[in-house]
């Protein structure tokens, strides 16, 4: 037993307050008695794309909000259901990335598609894919995806006709290095054909509770998960609408956000490397990919054995089987403890 209980740095659930004006937009607008639409409010399209200039560096004018926009009730539903809402089938093949979010597997198993496990997306890659996975920064590792290897990912998908669909809901929790969109301009070259990117609140803004996320690129594979969604009934609620609109337009309480997550990770960082631990990537996100080279199994029971949680590596995939994920969403006062214990070692 340990005094305190055990910390969970095992899962990445925000345990931050929801920011206040987002609570205030919602109850602002909890007086909805009607059917919210799928392509959601002007107000929150508009919100979007306003984001991603800003924020992204999205040129103005290349994402209309009009025919480029689509909320989505959490990004996790949306990289579950691309596949199918896509069109894809048991003839269609899937690229994912060797480590990643297990999601991305199953979305393309639900219809019946081939998973390609592979980051090669070289001249020298795959012959005929159908959707292309990206995630920078990357879920467990933290890695950062320059602009030249996006690039070059765009371009090899585009020679093959195949979509590429960019996961990016840890998009401006850059540390060591700056994260970049697959819409800007200078990884895209001002096009959006054949490319989808996925944003989320969660994490950013406290909001996972609120499934509020969007996708953006481009107008004619939006169309297409407009005109599915419309008749399985994805459709956002609309104050849940509002508080997105409202956390998108405020960059004040990300910087407030990114000031926790900050400390979190410094503290974590120090204490895995006093406990003979070597942290691999990590430049972004919320994420510490930590490993002494042993087996993750091992790993993971060192950590319980001083009452602290983390994922096993190798549930990302075979080549995480010597790391572990250690997640910086504890609040302040259970993240000082488990660095504490990991530390005295």
């Amino acid at each position: 037993m340990h005094p305190g209980g055990i910390v969970d740095l095992s899962v990445g659930t925000p345990v931050d307050p929801v920011p206040e004006l987002v609570q205030r937009a919602l109850a602002t607008a909890s007086d909805a008695p009607g059917y919210p639409t799928v392509l959601g409010t002007n107000e929150l399209r508009e919100s979007a794309v306003a984001w991603m200039e800003r924020r992204l560096g999205v040129a103005a004018g290349v994402v209309s909000p009009l025919s480029c926009v689509l909320p989505a009730l959490g990004t996790k539903e949306l990289v579950a259901s691309l596949p199918l809402l896509l069109g894809l089938d048991a003839g269609s093949r899937v690229m994912v990335p060797e480590l990643a979010y297990p999601t991305y597997e199953v979305g393309a198993r639900v219809v019946g598609a081939e998973v390609l496990v592979s980051d090669a997306t070289t001249a020298a890659g795959p012959g005929r894919v159908d959707l292309v996975w990206v995630n920078s920064p990357g879920n467990p590792t933290g890695r950062v995806l320059g602009v030249e290897h996006l690039r070059k990912v765009v371009q090899w998908a585009r020679e093959r006709g195949a979509v590429v669909v960019s996961d990016e809901c840890y998009v401006e929790l850059g540390w060591d290095a700056q994260p970049v969109s697959v819409l800007h301009p200078d990884v895209c070259e001002g096009r959006l054909d054949g490319l989808l990117a996925l944003h989320s609140l969660s994490k950013r803004s406290n909001m996972a509770g609120y499934r509020a996320g969007f996708v953006a690129g481009d107008a004619a594979l939006v169309s297409a998960l407009l005109a599915a969604r419309k008749h399985l009934g994805m459709m956002m609620p609309q104050p849940v609408q509002a508080a997105m609109a409202a956390a998108l337009n405020d960059d004040a309480h990300l910087t407030e956000q990114r000031g926790r997550y900050s400390s979190r990770r410094q503290m974590l960082m120090a204490a895995l490397r006093s406990a003979g631990f070597t942290v691999d990537h990590s430049e972004a996100g919320l994420y510490l990919w930590a490993t002494r080279d042993e087996d993750c199994a091992q790993a993971v029971s060192w950590f319980a054995a001083r009452g602290v949680l983390v994922a096993p590596g190798d549930f990302y995939g075979a080549r995480g089987a010597r790391h572990v994920r250690v997640a910086l969403t504890a609040s302040d006062e259970r993240v000082a403890e488990a660095a504490e214990r990991i530390a005295v070692g």
